[in-house]
């Protein structure tokens, strides 16, 4: 059993363990936005891959130098067949972080209940929620709480539309995210950056877009396909239609548009746990499942915490929101490239 460093992460079998934000496709198009090295690693046994491991190299004046699996996604980059692998893999890490003196690696993966090897440090921050979607949607129906069910029902009748497409939806993709992440004061990417996901990912992706009776942006959606499960990548509504079921609406199409596709799992993707974010999704009865966050810290380093519940972050979220568009979007392009 050896490690070895490779290009790609396109070994058969392997690569399926592998979330799409894990996967050759999503960190080749990163880096291709941002220029950040990429390091990719197996673990092999008479020329069979047993572990995988992709980490992204960031480099950023305010957020620190690290390596970091699934940039900008929820979990994936690592997978192994057995602990043995794993530790290996895992030792060899430690070489690399002397090598490119990084103050800390963060594997995100999903098995949240393991414990990690010795010197690794399991920080749960983040889950995220799965619905096992039956083969119609009334079924699924039933098993939400009575008033839950009262908001879908009110939500379909308040005039929303929902449009599904590709690259055609790029401007407005890129208004609805802007817009709500603003809102939240968060930072949020270039137009060019959805442009080159939609390119890259291909068929693989879609992209929609929820528009109020008067045909207004409202909200918006970047959902990825892999096997027979959606990955929810981005789901923002805006502020002004929350009170509607906005967000019921989003959520509810795209679980009637998944249940017609045949596929059987709808991952709702991550949020904070005890955030406001969890208590909505709690409410579509999923399975939530604890994500592995695990640190290796370089001497003299803490854990970090990028994230909005850093009491650091809260006067900048306060200013952020106020900000106008025209100082947040060209700023925010430069913060964000830092918080993979």
């Amino acid at each position: 059993m050896k490690v070895q460093k490779v290009d790609s992460l396109d070994f058969s079998g392997i690569e399926k363990q592998l979330s799409f934000s894990g996967l050759d496709t999503w960190t080749n198009f990163v880096r291709s936005v941002y220029d950040f090295k990429v390091h990719r690693y197996v673990v092999l046994e008479n020329s069979i891959p047993l572990a995988a491991l992709s980490l992204t190299e960031v480099k950023h004046p305010i957020f620190g130098h690290y390596l970091t699996t699934d940039p900008f996604g929820s979990y994936g980059g690592f997978a192994f067949e057995n602990d043995t692998a794993r530790d290996l893999l895992l030792d060899e890490m430690r070489s690399l972080a002397k090598q490119t003196k990084i103050e800390y690696i963060s594997i995100h993966h999903g098995g949240g209940e393991s414990i990690p090897p010795d010197n690794w440090i399991q920080h749960p921050t983040y889950c995220t929620y799965l619905i096992d979607l039956p083969s119609t949607p009334e079924e699924l129906l039933k098993t939400f709480g009575a008033d839950h069910r009262n908001h879908v029902r009110k939500s379909i009748k308040k005039g929303f539309k929902i449009r599904f497409g590709h690259i055609d939806l790029l401007d407005d993709i890129y208004e609805a995210l802007a817009q709500s992440m603003h809102e939240l004061g968060s930072p949020y990417h270039t137009k060019k950056y959805l442009q080159k996901m939609a390119e890259s990912l291909g068929t693989t992706l879609e992209f929609a877009v929820l528009y109020d009776p008067q045909g207004s942006i409202a909200g918006g959606g970047v959902f990825i396909y892999q096997g027979d499960t959606i990955f929810n990548l981005h789901a923002n509504i805006l502020r002004r239609v929350r009170s509607a079921y906005a967000g019921e609406f989003l959520y509810w199409t795209m679980i009637e548009r998944a249940i017609q596709k045949g596929l059987k799992t709808f991952d709702l993707g991550r949020s904070l746990i005890g955030s406001g974010n969890e208590t909505f999704k709690m409410k579509w009865n999923p399975r939530k499942k604890l994500l592995a966050y695990w640190y290796l810290l370089a001497p003299g380093q803490t854990l970090p915490a990028l994230n909005q519940k850093n009491p650091k972050f809260q006067l900048a979220i306060a200013i952020w929101k106020r900000l106008p568009s025209f100082i947040v979007r060209p700023l925010g392009t430069y913060l964000v490239r830092g918080l993979a």
